[in-house]
C-alpha cells in the first residue's frame, strides 16, 4: 500500500511544479521578448540500499521554446528587435554576458546604453557608452550613430555597434535571472548576418490558450493523484481494522 501512496504523492508534487512552469509562462504573456519554458514528466527509478524496484514521477524543464514572437510596432527609435534568428548581447548583473531577443533601449545619466531590464548593452569592446547627443539612430546591423550636441542635422557620427549573435540554440540555457546564457559560460561570437529592426519590440511567444489548457489538464491530474492517496489511506485503514478483529 505504501508504494501506491508514495507514487501518487510524487506525482502530485511534481504535477504542482509543472503547473508553476505554465503559470510562469502565463504571467509573462505580455513581457516583451519572453520565450516560454517547456516542461515534461518522466519516471525516475528510486536508487538506494535496495534494488530500484520503484519508479517515481519527476517533472523537469528540458528546454526553452525559441520560436520568435510577433513584432509589435512602437515607433520609438530606441526600441529594437531581432529580425529572424539571433540575439542581442547584454551584461548580466554578475558581469557575464547574457542575451535577449528585444530591448527597449535608453541612455542613463552616465551615458551607458541600457536595455529595458536595466542591463548594459554590449558593443564591440564591452558596454556601450553614448556621448551627449541630440539624436540617436540604430541601423539594421546594430550600428549606433548619433548627432552630437551643436552639430548640424546631416552630421552623424558612428559610436559603436550592438553585439549581435546567432549561436546554436542547443548551446543556450535560460538562467534564474530570466536571461539566456551559453551553457559553457563563455561569450558567444558576434554574427554580422544578424539584423535588427528599429521602432519595434518582439512580443512574448506564449500562447495563452495552450498554456491555460495545459494548466487545466494538470489540475485534473493533480486531483486524480490526491484521489489515489485517499484510496491508499482508506485501504490502509481497512487493513488495520481487519488486523484488530483478528
Amino acid at each position: 500500500m505504501d508504494k501506491m501512496l508514495y507514487v501518487a504523492m510524487t506525482g502530485a508534487s511534481q504535477n504542482a511544479l509543472a503547473q508553476q512552469a505554465h503559470a510562469n509562462n502565463l504571467a509573462n504573456i505580455s513581457t516583451s521578448g519572453f520565450q516560454r519554458d517547456l516542461e515534461q514528466a518522466r519516471s525516475m527509478p528510486v536508487f538506494g540500499d535496495s534494488f530500484p524496484s520503484r519508479a517515481y514521477a519527476m517533472t523537469e524543464r528540458p528546454a526553452t521554446d525559441f520560436t520568435p514572437g510577433a513584432l509589435q510596432e512602437t515607433g520609438r527609435d530606441l526600441d529594437v528587435a531581432v529580425s529572424g534568428n539571433g540575439f542581442i548581447a547584454v551584461q548580466a548583473p554578475d558581469g557575464s554576458e547574457a542575451y535577449v531577443r528585444t530591448a527597449s533601449l535608453n541612455v542613463d545619466a552616465l551615458g551607458v546604453l541600457r536595455a529595458g531590464n536595466g542591463m548594459p548593452v554590449m558593443g564591440n569592446g564591452g558596454p556601450i557608452a553614448v556621448p551627449p547627443e541630440q539624436k540617436i539612430e540604430i541601423g539594421e546591423d546594430g550600428t549606433i550613430s548619433i548627432r552630437a550636441m551643436g552639430e548640424g542635422p546631416r552630421v552623424m557620427a558612428e559610436v559603436d555597434r550592438i553585439k549581435l549573435i546567432n549561436p546554436d540554440t542547443q548551446g543556450l540555457t535560460k538562467g534564474l535571472d530570466g536571461l539566456l546564457h551559453t551553457r559553457t559560460g563563455q561569450p558567444a561570437d558576434p554574427d554580422v548576418n544578424v539584423k535588427v529592426v528599429s521602432g519595434f519590440l518582439e512580443a512574448s511567444n506564449v500562447n495563452a490558450v495552450e498554456e491555460m489548457t495545459s494548466v487545466l489538464a494538470l489540475s485534473r491530474q493533480f486531483e486524480l493523484h490526491v484521489k489515489m492517496m485517499n484510496t491508499a489511506k482508506e485501504g490502509d485503514e481497512a487493513m488495520a481494522r481487519v488486523l484488530q478483529i483478528g
